[in-house]
């Protein structure tokens, strides 16, 4: 069960890639900006669990944004205007009339601002990890930390990106998302539509939002509360839902308590079930180990920054066998299998 790919045209003539799956009432579920690629994220077991949950009781609609996954990669304009006429174009070819907005992360500024212009077509609103202000979403230090790799490494950045907001997947896991991050999008597209993320805010529209919406979020995750405040506040009649968990994706740890928040309010059936938990439903949260020795923080936090052993050394005044040593020593504390590893971690844990 996988949707088959469709093609939208935006008014502004870009095709927009498209697909649903299942059966009943329509949920768009908004791409992740800037790493949306729906059909690898059918691949990927933690994505697809979700998916198929979703599918079993809703005409789940996935698509990429512009720029990105199978949609039209060159492009200029990413700006919010641009990305409310992705969804419009999809809704238009997919003849939905009256539907659900499920928004994660950077999807969320755009289901609230279709929302607020389109209230006769949105029926209800959901949202994860949600903000109307794209500088809370990336004014934290961990998330600039992280930021500051995408250009200097980019399998690096998306390698720890995977993991640090994934929520410290197992290795191979991380890995398979680090793949399809970097299939999604270039980096000089990532990095527009990042610039253009941190520029977009609908705080403005709020008030006008009047379909039902209900905010899920985990309060142990690592982003700000802010965010879910905000839309909480100025939305008329909002919901917050907070779940237990740590892990920023809602693919993991226990994502069946997501997705049976969220289909119970789209569908009005405040008893629905899902037919089953699936392998994967468990949580894979992980609180990696410490006792790092003073040096072997320095050293990590010279691989968080990007640099080589052979700078490491020479800014700690160390041989490169060294810090070599320290290395293998800091891996073995940490359970990580490499860079990447180590630098989701000190980012986790504010090291970086």
């Amino acid at each position: 069960m996988e949707p088959r790919i469709r093609y939208a045209q935006t008014e502004d003539g870009i095709s927009i890639a498209f697909g649903s799956v299942g059966s009943g009432p329509p949920l768009v579920l908004l791409p992740t900006i800037p790493f949306s690629y729906f059909q690898l994220e059918w691949k990927i077991p933690e994505y697809q669990t979700v998916f198929e949950a979703l599918a079993e009781h809703v005409q789940l609609v996935q698509y990429d944004a512009r720029g990105t996954g199978l949609s039209q990669r060159e492009v200029v304009d990413v700006s919010l205007d641009a990305m409310l006429q992705d969804l419009q174009a999809v809704v238009r070819y997919a003849n939905l009339e009256r539907f659900a907005l499920l928004g994660m992360f950077g999807g969320a500024p755009i289901a609230l601002g279709y929302a607020a212009q389109h209230p006769e077509h949105v029926s209800h609103l959901v949202l994860w990890a949600a903000f109307a202000d794209g500088r809370i979403a990336q004014g934290d230090q961990q998330t600039q930390a992280l930021l500051s790799l995408l250009e200097r490494d980019w399998s690096l950045f998306t390698e720890t990106a995977a993991s640090v907001w994934m929520g410290w997947l197992p290795t191979e896991a991380a890995r398979r998302v680090a793949r399809a991050f970097r299939a999604a999008v270039t980096p000089e597209m990532a990095r527009a539509l990042l610039d253009a993320a941190v520029k977009t805010n609908v705080s403005r529209l709020l008030h006008h939002v009047s379909a039902p919406t209900l905010v899920l979020h985990r309060p142990g995750m690592p982003l700000d509360m802010a965010g879910p405040r905000e839309v909480v506040a100025q939305v008329k009649g909002a919901q917050l839902d907070l779940l237990p968990g740590e892990s920023a994706s809602p693919y993991i740890g226990d994502w069946t308590l997501i997705v049976r928040d969220a289909l119970r309010f789209c569908l009005d059936d405040p008893n629905l079930t899902l037919a089953d938990n699936p392998p994967g439903s468990s949580d894979h949260e992980q609180s990696p180990p410490h006792g790092l020795t003073a040096r072997e923080l320095e050293v990590l936090r010279g691989i968080a920054s990007g640099d080589a052993n052979q700078q490491i050394a020479m800014a700690l005044g160390l041989s490169v066998h060294t810090v070599e040593r320290h290395i293998a020593n800091i891996y073995r504390k940490i359970d990580a299998r490499g860079r990447a590893d180590a630098t989701a971690y000190a980012l986790r844990h504010g090291l970086a």
